[in-house]
């Protein structure tokens, strides 16, 4: 049976359409995906991600622990309330799961993806051994994402507290049982609240009467794919290293004497050259590209990772694995026909603008 949020109940009472993801019983939408997606590029949007799994880390190896498993470094975080975003690898360099690290006046927080919340566990579990850390799953957390232009300024209005718009992206705050951080998966501004499951209720609950809309998983994924923000599972996963996820920019190469699992691979694949990179594409005619299309380049052929309808933009736009040397024009396989594309640089929105022509 899977799993639910403390926001169970007041997504159906709301008449949401619930379907299983990653485990958990979700909101797709609320009765309009591409609605509830125009509503966050243009004014504001709130979304359950209670799914997501929240860790606490302490113990005097809190730090070097996280240093050994992520391939960031979170000694560049130098004080309460700085996060960073990176990935956990296997040794083969191989993507365990991306992740947002917060550090906290005693420890740190992580926040892992829904569907690899048990996988991570057990990985932190396995190479916690060697190290002093306790490391709690923090199930009795939910969180709420509140995203779009007019976001910060209704959760402030909202919880009666001006210290969001203070804050910096990546960085967070902390009053009582609850964290703010000001981050999002959606390329607009915002915060995400992590907080216990009934707080979880009257939040949503008062941000409602507030007139946000209310967000569901559809809109979600349209709006992280406009973002050019990949999704674990089907952007990267254990097979794919960072390099070819265009997230070479999460790697901490230095300090040099920093061995973190995976480092040595990565080196061997920095050193020669990753054959092939993520990037982005746009359908130059009608159709919807799909996850495992292929893609016919010059420099041969790739896949689809990520593709859907892009509300903002009106056309299809994609995520795709291709050769490394694979630049402009390109062609879709589309149920057999070869549809006219072009490859480009994510992402395709920022801030409810369009970036390519």
């Amino acid at each position: 049976m899977a799993s639910r949020t403390p926001l169970y109940a007041t997504h159906v009472a709301a008449g949401a359409r619930m379907v299983e993801f990653g485990g958990w019983e979700m909101p797709l939408h609320y009765g309009s995906q591409i609605e509830e997606h125009k509503r966050v590029r243009s004014s504001v949007g709130m979304f359950d991600v209670s799914h997501m799994t929240q860790f606490d880390l302490r113990g005097r190896n809190a730090e070097a622990f996280l240093r050994h498993v992520m391939a960031n470094d979170v000694a560049k975080l130098t004080a309460p309330g700085q996060a960073l975003y990176g990935v956990l690898l296997n040794d083969a360099g191989g993507v365990i799961d991306d992740l947002i690290v917060y550090r906290r006046a005693a420890g740190f927080r992580a926040v892992v993806n829904a569907s690899t919340g048990d996988k991570v566990e057990a990985h932190f579990a396995a190479v916690a051994a060697g190290f002093d850390v306790e490391i709690e799953r923090r199930a009795d957390l939910a969180m709420i994402a509140v995203q779009g232009p007019e976001a910060i300024a209704k959760f402030e209005r909202v919880v009666g507290e001006a210290r969001a718009s203070s804050l910096k992206p990546f960085t967070a705050y902390e009053s009582d049982d609850v964290m703010v951080g000001r981050t999002g998966y959606t390329g607009e501004e915002g915060v995400e609240a992590m907080l216990p499951g009934p707080a979880a209720v009257q939040l949503w609950s008062d941000l409602a009467a507030a007139g946000v809309t209310r967000v569901g998983l559809a809109a979600r994924d349209t709006l992280r794919l406009e973002a050019g923000l990949n999704l674990y599972g089907m952007d990267m996963d254990e097979t794919t290293n960072p390099i070819e996820s265009n997230l070479g920019w999460t790697i901490a190469f230095e300090p040099a004497d920093r061995q973190f699992i995976g480092r040595a691979a990565l080196e061997a694949i920095k050193a020669s050259g990753s054959p092939r990179k993520l990037t982005g594409l746009v359908l130059e005619a009608k159709g919807v590209m799909r996850h495992g299309q292929r893609v016919v380049t010059a420099a041969g052929d790739g896949e689809v990772t990520s593709g859907l309808f892009s509300p903002t933009l009106g056309y299809s736009i994609a995520l795709a694995r291709v050769p490394r040397a694979a630049k402009g024009d390109c062609e879709i396989d589309i149920r057999g026909r070869l549809v006219r594309a072009r490859l480009v640089r994510p992402p395709f929105v920022r801030h409810g603008r369009k970036v390519h022509d």
